[in-house]
């Protein structure tokens, strides 16, 4: 039997959506923050039961992997879909809409777990067809907590390793609905936190030439930020460094003694993103110190560069020209300044992420509501090409490698 006949993951995976379309809308009713996710744990894991799945639980998360081996020995492959929502008020009017108040799945993180759910029904019952073994990694903490970096550490990756790795990420605006997107490098970018406390001395706002303001020092070093980045950054490695939050005073006639900065830092590449660093702290304190203040710079290490491999790329464009046709695939001309914890899964294992659009047929999906956004919703009926494509990567690499 020949289970990589073009179509026929899409077909399984069409047989199956009023069961995707049921755990998705479960999973989305009760959103979950973080790194601990029970509810969702626990929906997932009731629709993998009775499934020939080992389990492998996280002990820092609520997540977890299961290990599906094939007939007989071979390669190893990971397949991930994460768990967790965003802190947002649910602005969607949905039947199915958020339970809970203040906490939204604003990202698609319900659909790719559910999708991912699907392909591990579909792939179990194949599991006498092919050599090897999938890993499906269950992950909470994406957004922003380092879910994968957890998971990683814990050597849940490890036994057996995976050679390669496929995640999807919906997208609901800028994309035709069943449209799978993907480029090779960098795909999306780090995500770094900065901040800076400038100190200066207070004093009355009538004689500022008895104190030292803090106040005019923060702005020459936001400007200053900003002409680095116009000035001293290349087109071919480009970053972005945006001060987000300046925080001082307490009265319209005093001269506060600090000011805090606080803002984000992207870049796509390990030689940009220490070059950026050390240009924050050196400008913010340069800066202060010229003017008699002083100033303490720091960096909170977010998630590393999303890079693609191009031999993934290849594999997955495809893939999505065998069961969708050509014009499903989009070739990304650039990366998205976005970033994604699934860029700490591609540092230890060759793989990419692809884009799957989520909007319905016949809308423009320029005007739809994007990720992170209270009115963010997905068109169900396009998430079995999700499942399908999760199904069809595994099973060209288990077949066939990096050919």
């Amino acid at each position: 039997m020949n289970v990589a006949t073009p179509t026929r993951w899409t077909t399984v995976a069409e047989a199956g959506l009023d069961e995707l379309v049921t755990l998705r809308r479960a999973i989305h009713a009760e959103p979950e923050l973080g790194l601990h996710c029970p509810r969702t744990t626990e929906k997932l894991k009731a629709a993998l039961a009775g499934l020939p799945l080992q389990i492998s639980d996280s002990q820092s998360t609520s997540g977890f992997i299961a290990r599906l081996d094939g007939a007989r020995p071979g390669r190893t492959v990971l397949l991930r879909g994460d768990m967790d929502a965003l802190p947002i008020v649910e602005e969607t009017g949905l039947d199915f809409a958020s339970h809970l108040h203040g906490q939204m799945h604003a990202c698609g993180h319900d659909a790719h777990s559910a999708m991912l759910a699907s392909a591990a029904r579909i792939l179990c019952g194949r599991r006498d067809e092919f050599a090897g073994t999938i890993l499906f990694m269950f992950q909470p903490g994406e957004e922003g907590m380092h879910g994968a970096r957890y998971m990683i550490d814990e050597g849940l990756l490890d036994d057996p390793a995976p050679e390669a790795a496929f995640a999807l990420h919906v997208f609901p605006n800028a994309l035709p609905g069943g449209t799978i997107a993907c480029r090779p490098g960098a795909m999306l970018a780090s995500a770094d936190k900065v901040g800076a406390m400038i100190s200066g001395k207070g004093g009355h706002a009538a004689m500022p030439h008895d104190a030292i303001d803090p106040v005019p020092i923060a702005c020459e070093a936001v400007v200053a930020l900003q002409s680095y980045i116009a000035r001293r950054t290349t087109f071919t490695d480009p970053a972005i460094l945006s001060i987000t939050k300046i925080s001082a005073g307490s009265a319209h006639n005093v001269i506060p003694d600090d000011v805090e900065l606080l803002g984000t830092m992207r870049t796509l590449s390990t030689k940009m993103r220490q070059a950026l660093g050390e240009a924050f702290e050196r400008i913010v304190t340069k800066i202060a110190e010229a003017h008699g203040a002083s100033a303490g710079a720091w960096i909170e290490e977010g998630y590393p560069p999303t890079i693609n491999d191009p031999r993934a790329v290849a594999m997955v464009r495809q893939l999505t020209a065998e069961e969708f046709g050509e014009a499903a695939y989009f070739d990304m001309p650039a990366p998205i300044m976005g970033a994604e914890d699934f860029s700490y899964v591609l540092q230890k294992v060759p793989g990419a992420m692809a884009f799957l659009g989520v909007a319905p047929p016949g809308s423009d999906a320029a005007e739809r509501a994007p990720l992170h956004n209270p009115s963010m919703m997905v068109d169900e009926a396009v998430l079995p090409r999700g499942v399908a494509m999760h199904c069809a990567f595994a099973m060209r690499f288990l077949e066939r490698g990096w050919e």
